[in-house]
C-alpha cells in the first residue's frame, strides 16, 4: 500500500492477467485518511491503450473510492511479457463539499502553488488463471510439461512467453477456421443465387418460345382484314358490271 499524506493507494502496481484479444481490468482502492475533501486525477503514459473510470473524482473525508483501469484488447504479446507503461495518480485538498464537477486542471498545477501529492504506479503483466488439469498430480508419464512457480507465486519471463505463444497459436487457428467458414458460406450463397437466376432465365426463355410459336401458327389479324376487304371490293365491282 502506498501511504501519502492525503490518500492511501492499494495496490502499488496495476496487475493485468494478460490474454490476447481480450479486455482486462484491474482496480485501485483510494482511501482518504484526512478530514478534508480530496480531489484526484489519474494520468498514464499510454492513454490510447487504457480506459480509466473515473479518471478524476473526489474522495470524501475518511472514505474510500474505487478506480477501475481497463486495458484494451491487445493483438500482440509484448517481448518477455514486460510492460513499460506507467500511471500517475495526483491528489490535492479540495474545498469542502466539492464534487467531481468542481475539479479543474489548475488544481493539479504545482507551479500555481498548489500542494499536489503524486504517486507513480507501474503496470505488470501476470499469467492468466489456468484451468485445472485433467491429469492427476501424481501422474508424470504422458503428462504435458508444466510451468514452474516460484516461492512467491509468480511466473518467470520464459514461462509467460510460452503461455502467450500458446494463446497466439490458438487464436490464429480459430481465426483461420472462422475465415474458412465465412468463405464457404459466401460461395454457397453465390451458388444458390446463380441457380435462382438460371431458373428464372429458363422460364423467360420458355415464355418467349411459346409466344413465337403462337405467332407462327396463327393467321395475323391484319392479313385476314385485307383479304376480307379485297373480297368486298371485288363483289361490288362484279355487281356493277
Amino acid at each position: 500500500m502506498s501511504t501519502g499524506q492525503l490518500l492511501s493507494i492499494e495496490p502499488q502496481e496495476l496487475q493485468f492477467p494478460f490474454e490476447l484479444r481480450k479486455q482486462i481490468s484491474c482496480s485501485l482502492n483510494l482511501s482518504n485518511k484526512t478530514d478534508n475533501y480530496v480531489a484526484f486525477k489519474v494520468k498514464t503514459t499510454n492513454p490510447k491503450k487504457y480506459c480509466v473510470r473515473p479518471n478524476t473524482g473526489v474522495v470524501l473525508p475518511r472514505s474510500t473510492c474505487n478506480v477501475v483501469v481497463t486495458m484494451q484488447a491487445q493483438k500482440e504479446a509484448p517481448t518477455d511479457m514486460q510492460c513499460k507503461d506507467k500511471f500517475l495518480l495526483q491528489s490535492v485538498v479540495a474545498s469542502p463539499g466539492a464534487t467531481p464537477k468542481d475539479i479543474t486542471a489548475e488544481m493539479f498545477n504545482k507551479e500555481s502553488g498548489h500542494n499536489v501529492e503524486e504517486c507513480k504506479l507501474r503496470v505488470v503483466y501476470v499469467a492468466p488463471p489456468r484451468p485445472p488439469s485433467p491429469v492427476r498430480e501424481g501422474s508424470e508419464e504422458g503428462s504435458s510439461p508444466r510451468a514452474s512457480v516460484s516461492d512467491n507465486g509468480s511466473f518467470n519471463a520464459a514461462e509467460l512467453t510460452s503461455v502467450s505463444r500458446a494463446h497466439v497459436e490458438r487464436h490464429e487457428t480459430q481465426d483461420n477456421s472462422y475465415d474458412a467458414r465465412s468463405l464457404i458460406s459466401k460461395l454457397t450463397e453465390e451458388k444458390n443465387s446463380a441457380i435462382q437466376q438460371n431458373s428464372k432465365l429458363q422460364q423467360e426463355l420458355e415464355l418467349l418460345r411459346r409466344e413465337a410459336k403462337r405467332n407462327r401458327s396463327g393467321i395475323p389479324f391484319i392479313y385476314v382484314f385485307l383479304v376480307g376487304l379485297i373480297g368486298i371490293i371485288l363483289g361490288y365491282l362484279l355487281k356493277r358490271t
